[in-house]
């Protein structure tokens, strides 16, 4: 240990390969023996083994027959950032309080698989070896393995951990086949399979259209159950796949030149794909990236020919990498798919304790003293420098999805093993199996950092990934831009809030098609043994029509709702309308229904704080607010006229008008009758009246009858919305059922109207400030004259307005009774004061009995007889409206005695009368 610690020291001297390679550590390769590789450990109660590819390749040149260990190639420094996440996560653990809480601890034994697979298998060998639990030597068995990188490498390894079912947990193994349980019982990942990918790539290719595409992949098992997939996926979605180029796996190949060249070839003979998916290795792109600029730059071509858009797999998509001088301008654009990311915050603070510990924390990791060599070519000037050096490169290799699903797999074991111990001895050697904490993972949830996480049925984790784009950041290429995400439980991309996100809808203008887009109006015709992607473009014929792009064939008009003429390229549809709430005419019509139903709402409470005065009482006291009430709903029933029709407006509408208007009238109907009761000379007719005149009575019976006509209605043949079909448009309206109903309630309200106006016309000499008879008249005369234009207009008028007619003749009864009937007396109450007082009220009865005298006609008995009856008559319209006014003065009853003369002729009855009828004022 001594003798290393010297070594380390020794880096800046640059002697530091040589004295390394003296020492026996052969760095970067296995010794010539076969008995050593690169490995680093860490002592603990459960160790928990690693495989990662540090190196790309192994050396192939010497073959032999003899078993031995190749030596490992091509030294990748960004791989040793999740070595180094693995034991970073297993110090962290171990320093939490559910391990320590039960005394137990974490080791690690980590191995270099060289991305090959005889390399990882001797190390699985090496670790069942040491799981094997028979003999004295099982001291630190190895009780779980994290890896592999590469699922070929993965799909090799289950095969052998399988056997004594140790658990395996892959952070970055993406083929499909490793969810079959059947096969691969002991295998789990923290990410999900690459049928998530495909979809997630698929997905994105149909939002931007692009439907031809190429495909570049490697021959292992990752890559041909990639493109399976993808192929399957995507000929699902109508997108064709123009290419495919299949390289070696291995990347030292003496089959990987000629490969990335026809590669290249292809690309370039295929100018119509402008998406390319790939689902290589790092290495490979960027050395097919190298041939594409020799092909053009050999051809004469510009460098926007070699332009794409790059969708890449999680295998290369955040490696960032480009050589020869080319930049991201030059390669087009790259879109990638990485796994989700975690918090990097526990990572830094471990790669900043390296930085402070220096030589020293490469002891027991042998990788990271490769590492120190490889940069210690670089004659850093001392251990300090070479440290600090080291570092900065960890951080800028750190990929946030990848330390974070070995945080993942390191948690899982950690909580499995956990859980166990927390019911026995761990402490014993071999009183823990590997299936038991296999049996753990499966069975229960772990936490990471506050959030739940488990194993699905198939042994994945699948968060779903994140959609990445490169860009240039001070010169330097960013992989960390995430610019969507993509969510697997129901296949959908969503796009973050980010400014860059703009960059990935700016992709939208290229195009990556075979054949251009049938605009609407035209289907694809595809000739025989042509991809389904190239077509011709063919227009619809007559009464046919293709309401989207790259339809395979014209749908038929729906005659009764679209029209097409001969040779259009499109079906119109007919246009829906009605008497909408937007029509100018409409807007109208509403502010004055609003308008009514205020002013409605207005004189309401100005009556009903206004009661006891003799204006409020005689116009109708009670009955007056029921007026009200039937006008506020006769308001609301005419907005029903508006908007879209449906079952219940067409209902409500009719009914709602034909029983408030039926209360409106019942209760003029009332005041006509109080009218003529009022003043009725011949004693006879007036005993009639008085019998009739019930005044709630009638009103109930009134509406009743119109109420039982609209129940008949709605039960037997109500309204209902229907469609009329025009030449080129649709007409929502309402149909009234039985138009006999319709006419029998609209029939009905014109009787009363009537009847009311006959009563109001004999009543109309009423004093001049309370006649209410005149305005009466004239309120049933406008509703009379507007329902009896209201009738031919209805029946000749067809088209979107014909509701409007009956709004229209509503709004104008509405408003005939509201002007004719309130607002005088609301003039009267608010302006002239004085006359809403007993006293003024009862010297104008005065005045209107003394202007009844006829002397021209009558003698003067019968002037002073008439004088007294019509005094008696115009009285009670005092007592019937006013039943609460107090008796006249001892003095104006002498008066009216000796002004009416009523002892000329009917001494005994007439003076009773009068002094009566007097008394009643």
């Amino acid at each position: 240990m001594d003798e290393e610690k010297l070594i380390l020291e020794m880096a800046s001297d640059g002697y530091w390969a040589a004295v390394a390679s003296s020492n026996g550590l052969n760095l970067g390769r296995g010794l010539s023996n076969g008995t050593e590789v690169e490995r680093a450990t860490a002592p603990g109660d459960f160790i928990i083994g690693g495989i990662f590819p540090l190196h790309e390749d192994v050396d192939k040149d010497n073959f032999s027959f003899v078993p031995h260990l190749q030596p490992c190639i091509r030294f990748d420094e960004r791989r040793l950032v999740k070595i180094l996440g693995m034991i970073n996560a297993i110090e962290t653990v171990n320093q939490s309080p559910q391990l320590s809480d039960l005394n137990i601890t974490l080791g690690y034994h980590i191995l270099d698989s060289c991305s090959d697979v005889g390399i990882a298998l001797r190390a699985i060998v090496e670790f069942m070896q040491q799981s094997d639990c028979s003999t004295s030597a099982c001291v630190q068995p190895v009780m779980a393995v994290i890896g592999a990188s590469h699922s070929e490498t993965s799909i090799a390894m289950a095969r052998q951990l399988t056997l004594k079912m140790i658990p395996q947990i892959s952070y970055s193994s993406t083929a499909v086949i490793l969810s079959d349980k059947t096969r691969f019982p002991a295998f789990m990942r923290t990410i999900p399979n690459d049928e998530h990918q495909t979809a997630a790539m698929v997905s994105l290719l149909s939002v931007y259209g692009w439907d031809w595409v190429g495909i570049i992949t490697t021959d292992g098992n990752y890559g041909l159950s990639a493109l399976d997939y993808f192929v399957s996926q995507a000929s699902q979605k109508g997108i064709c796949v123009a290419f495919k180029s299949v390289l070696p796996q291995s990347v030292t190949s003496p089959d990987v030149p000629s490969a990335i060249r026809n590669t290249a070839e292809i690309i370039l003979n295929n100018p119509k794909v402008q998406v390319i998916v790939s689902f290589a290795k790092p290495t490979h792109m960027m050395d097919l990236f190298l041939e594409l600029r020799d092909q053009m730059q050999g051809s004469g071509q510009s460098m926007e020919s070699m332009k794409r858009v790059w969708l890449a797999s999680d295998s290369w998509s955040t490696s960032g990498s480009l050589k020869g001088g080319l930049s991201l301008e030059d390669i087009g654009h790259v879109v990638g798919f990485a796994f989700k990311s975690g918090d990097l915050t526990s990572f830094n603070q471990y790669l900043s304790r390296l930085g402070n510990a220096g030589p020293e924390s490469a002891f027991n990791n042998s990788f990271l003293q490769e590492f120190f060599v490889h940069l210690n070519s670089s004659k850093c000037s001392g251990v300090t420098e070479l440290v600090s050096k080291a570092v900065s490169k960890l951080r800028e290799h750190a990929h946030a999805d990848t330390i974070f699903s070995v945080e993942m797999a390191v948690s899982a074991i950690a909580q499995a093993l956990a859980s166990i111990c927390r019911t026995r001895d761990c402490k014993t050697p071999g009183s823990v199996q590997p299936w038991e904490v296999l049996k753990a993972m499966w069975m229960q949830e772990f936490k990471l950092r506050g959030k739940s996480y488990k194993f699905d049925d198939k042994g994945d984790i699948n968060l779903g990934y994140d959609v990445i784009m490169w860009r240039l950041q001070e010169g330097n290429i960013d992989v960390h831009d995430v610019v969507a995400w993509y969510h697997p439980h129901n296949n959908t991309l969503t796009h973050t809030t980010r400014g860059t996100t703009q960059h990935l809808h700016n992709l939208k203008h290229i195009t990556s098609r075979c054949s251009n887009s049938c605009v609407p109006g035209e289907f694809k015709k595809t000739a025989e043994g042509q991809h389904t992607c190239c077509y011709e473009c063919i227009n619809c014929t007559e009464n046919y029509y293709s309401n989207n792009t790259d339809m395979d064939q014209c749908l038929s008009c729906d005659v009764d709702t679209e029209w097409s003429p001969q040779g259009s390229s499109s079906c119109n549809p007919k246009v829906l309308i009605f008497f909408s709430w937007q029509d100018g005419f409409a807007i109208v019509l509403l502010t004055f229904s609003v308008l009514g139903i205020v002013l409605t709402l207005l004189v309401s409470a100005l009556f009903l704080h206004q009661r006891d005065t003799p204006v409020v009482k005689a116009a109708g006291g009670p009955l007056s607010q029921a007026i009200l009430f039937s006008l506020v709903i006769s308001y609301v029933s005419a907005m029903l006229f508006v908007g879209r029709p449906n079952g219940l407006q067409c209902k409500a509408r009719q009914v709602l008008f034909g029983i408030s208007f039926t209360l409106c009238v019942s209760c003029i109907l009332v005041k006509t009758l109080q009218i003529l009761l009022a003043f009725q000379i011949n004693p006879e007719m007036q005993q009639v009246l008085r019998r009739l005149y019930q005044p709630y009575v009638v009103v109930t019976i009134c509406v009743a009858l119109q109420a039982a006509t609209c129940i008949c209605w709605l039960v037997l043949k109500s309204p209902f919305n229907t469609t009329i079909r025009l030449p080129t448009t649709l007409l929502e309206d309402c149909n009234e059922g039985s138009y006999l109903a319709f006419g029998v309630m609209l029939g009905y309200i014109a009787v009363l109207a009537f009847v009311c106006f006959i009563c109001a016309f004999k009543g109309r000499k009423l004093p001049q400030h309370y006649n209410e008879a005149k305005f009466i008249t004239f309120s049933m005369l406008l509703y009379l004259i507007s329902w009896m234009l209201f009738v031919p207009v209805y029946v000749t008028t067809t088209g979107v307005y014909l509701p409007a007619v009956e709004m229209v003749v509503i709004l104008i009864s509405n408003y005939g009774i509201l002007s004719c009937h309130f607002f005088p007396k609301c003039y009267v109450i608010l302006f002239k004061k004085e006359q809403n007082t007993k006293s003024a009220f009862r010297k104008n009865l005065y005045e209107f009995s003394c202007k009844s005298k006829d002397p021209e006609s009558v003698s003067e008995s019968h002037v002073s007889e008439k004088q007294c009856g019509a005094f008696h008559s115009v009285s009670s319209v005092s007592s019937l409206s006013s039943p609460t006014a107090g008796p006249l003065k001892p003095a104006e009853m002498t008066d009216c005695q000796l002004e009416t003369s009523c002892t000329a002729l009917h001494r005994r009855s007439g003076s009773r009368q009068c002094l009566r009828r007097s008394t009643s004022i």
